[in-house]
């Protein structure tokens, strides 16, 4: 199901329609990507495919991590290696004890290396088996020009990534509701369990909170070898942003930038083109089933981003979808895919899945099917008449 969802996220990350309405931004990165999340349509890149450390960015894979295995209120244990961890601003103590919900968003707020290290240990037991996690995660996402060794992005040569995968991955992130919300927080009060009272106060290193309309979120990074990083996000009505900067001039240049290509793909969108799921829908007819057809539809709506100078006069909904099927279809199984066309190219689609159980059995109308299926689609009205 992932699969098919990232391979609909970014089947056309490469696929750009220019936006010829404006210069192109002028930057201090050497690697970026804007996408628009809701589809994954690449807006702006420049060298994406360069790899870079991604340092702190990397906290966005242990966090989500974190939430895919291990309940909000999960008390973890802070061990003598995480509290050994250079450079973590929450000043962890071995013995300390906290739960994942607040671990998870004091390391993502002040980017704490040994937070991350935690989050390992309490998911995975150790921390070669919650990189072997990592990197099993990136391969599920399409990631194809990323490894990862450790869990907070600290320099090591075998840790590297680019902007396109990083985007990916920021992509993914954001469809949790509880990511969304911790990396969308800019102060926040940590609290520990043990020692009791003891608390935290927690500013988030996204420093365009406050200073740019609509952000959202969603991790910075830097060391001296990656250079200053950023992934950020940003919403503005129906039209939502992540921009990736990689391998910045320095710390300040990387907001420089992330402001720079936010606004350039605010002004590239016109607006998010959106065919309805419940106008998507076909007919299927069933061969040896106790019904004859049965309905398939989308269980999203079809949108794409319309730039400047798009016409949404040239957007088309095709199907790719049998006519005909042996029964024993489940409801909510994959049937075929809606897909949207622009100019006659494909851009993006979304699977059509039945809406009905069929089982294997006698029906009049399958047993019609069967015998005259060389006539669809020239009977195919009179066919549909079999599902009144």
């Amino acid at each position: 199901m992932l699969k098919n969802f990232f391979k609909k996220i970014f089947f056309f990350a490469a696929l750009i329609f220019s936006c010829q309405v404006q210069a192109e931004p002028l930057l201090y990165s050497d690697s970026v990507i804007v996408i628009e999340s809701s589809t994954g349509r690449v807006i702006y890149e420049k060298n994406a495919d360069q790899i870079y450390p991604p340092a702190s960015m990397t906290k966005m894979l242990t966090c989500i991590l974190g939430i895919e295995h291990l309940p909000p209120g999960t008390e973890i244990k802070i061990s003598k290696e995480v509290a050994q961890t250079e450079y973590s601003d929450l000043h962890l103590q071995e013995g300390d004890i906290i739960t994942a919900h607040e671990l998870l968003t004091g390391m993502m707020l002040v980017s704490d290396n040994g937070g991350a290290i935690a989050v390992a240990e309490a998911v995975a037991g150790n921390i070669p088996d919650f990189v072997e996690m990592m990197n099993d995660k990136l391969v599920e996402l399409g990631c194809k020009n990323t490894h990862f060794a450790n869990p907070n992005g600290l320099p090591d040569p075998a840790h590297t990534s680019t902007a396109r995968d990083m985007a990916k991955i920021a992509d993914y992130c954001m469809k949790f509701p509880e990511f969304r919300e911790i990396v969308g927080t800019e102060y926040a009060t940590i609290h520990w369990i043990f020692p009791a009272g003891h608390k935290v106060d927690a500013l988030n290193t996204n420093e365009l909170f406050g200073k740019y309309d609509g952000v959202n979120g969603i991790k910075t990074g830097y060391t001296l070898t990656a250079g200053g990083c950023m992934t950020a996000s940003a919403k503005r009505g129906d039209v939502e942003l992540i921009a990736v900067i990689m391998h910045s001039k320095d710390m300040d240049t990387r907001f420089i930038d992330a402001k720079e290509l936010l606004d350039f793909g605010f002004d590239c969108v016109e607006k998010i083109y959106k065919q309805d799921k419940n106008k998507i829908e076909q007919v299927v007819f069933i061969r040896g089933g106790k019904k004859g057809a049965v309905h398939v539809g989308a269980e999203e709506d079809l949108n794409f981003p319309l730039l400047k100078g798009e016409d949404e006069k040239n957007f088309s909904v095709v199907y790719d979808v049998p006519k005909v099927i042996d029964a024993g279809i489940k409801s909510g199984e994959t049937v075929g895919h809606a897909i949207l066309n622009y100019d006659g190219e494909e851009v993006a689609r979304v699977p059509l899945v039945a809406k009905d159980d069929v089982a294997k059995g006698f029906s009049f109308g399958s047993t019609f099917v069967k015998l005259t299926e060389s006539l669809i689609p020239h009977a195919e009205n009179f066919y549909k008449m079999l599902l009144a």
